[in-house]
């Protein structure tokens, strides 16, 4: 009897409950991966209408990289004469401008020290698209300066796109899996993010969420903000919270883009202090909104960023 006692004390029953009610909170989660292993990935039927796109790219001195994504851009098997690719060249003190220029984008130079950041760059260039470029494009795919697309992309997301989303996601792969656990241990989230997270969600019509860069979202939304206007350190996550509490459903399509993973535990804890930082951000933002969009408005996309 005081065994059980002594092993039966109130933090220990306190942490029982807790594991109990976050094992319930998240058995979802285990539904998802079941549905993404079972059903295999969706398959979008062919698109309609070709749509026009522009490619919008932040650079902070990336002339080893920047090349590599416009190339790997233009030679989509999408028409030509329907993309278009703007780089933002960000406080940059090498030659990321010139590199972009010749392998084929329309670069935009900016030097404002006193916003930093990818989402202020994404403001500037998406005012500036929109002024000099009016009812041009119907959609803007976001990308970071060291990914690589593969050459289909483009026509599968269009494919999605095409299905009436106002925003799509896509399969984050790696470029460097084998360099170490680390950037294989990333590259192996970013899969089941893919194939058992959004796949599955995709599949049971929720909504599904973008991560960093890979991801279409429609003119008419950019057009909304007349820019972007999510400033957190995770603007993405940012963003698809917002989208849930407003009842717009970011789809997938299983288009594969490659992305540099990091190599040492050092960069990793660096990158994930700064997105714990920016759960923090959108938590205490949006919190209480995404409760109210859950029981109110019975979105379980609410739900399912509540728990993330």
């Amino acid at each position: 009897m005081l065994a059980f006692l002594q092993t039966n004390t109130p933090i220990v029953i306190f942490n029982q409950i807790v594991v109990t009610l976050l094992t319930v909170c998240f058995l979802y989660q285990v539904v998802f991966f079941v549905i993404g292993a079972l059903r295999g990935e969706v398959a979008p039927p062919k698109a309609k209408k070709l749509h026009r796109y522009a490619f919008f790219i932040a650079a902070h001195n990336e002339e080893a990289v920047i090349a590599n994504l416009v190339r790997s851009i233009k030679d989509q098997d999408y028409p030509s004469e329907l993309i278009e690719v703007f780089v933002v060249a960000d406080a940059c003190t090498d030659n990321t401008a010139q590199l972009a220029r010749e392998a084929g984008a329309i670069v935009y130079e900016r030097n404002d020290l006193a916003r930093k950041g990818k989402s202020w760059v994404m403001d500037y260039g998406f005012d500036r698209i929109l002024n000099e470029y009016p009812d041009t494009f119907e959609g803007y795919f976001i990308f970071d300066a060291d990914n690589v697309i593969s050459r289909d992309y483009v026509s599968k997301m269009n494919d999605a796109f095409d299905q009436g989303f106002h925003v799509v996601t896509s399969y984050r792969n790696s470029k460097n899996f084998g360099s170490s656990w680390i950037s294989s241990a990333n590259a192996t989230w970013y899969l089941r993010e893919a194939r058992f997270l959004n796949n599955a969600r995709n599949i049971c019509k929720t909504s599904c969420a973008v991560s960093g860069s890979g991801y279409l979202i429609s003119a008419s939304v950019i057009e909304g903000m007349h820019g972007w206007q999510f400033h957190t350190l995770t603007e993405d996550i940012q963003f698809t919270t917002f989208c849930a509490i407003h009842g717009i459903r970011i789809g997938y399509a299983p288009a594969e883009f490659f992305d540099e993973q990091p190599v040492t535990f050092k960069a990793s804890w660096k990158q994930r202090m700064r997105w714990t930082k920016g759960f923090y951000q959108v938590f205490f933002t949006y919190g209480k909104h995404l409760v109210k969009s859950t029981f109110r408005y019975h979105r379980f996309a609410a739900y399912d960023m509540f728990m993330t």
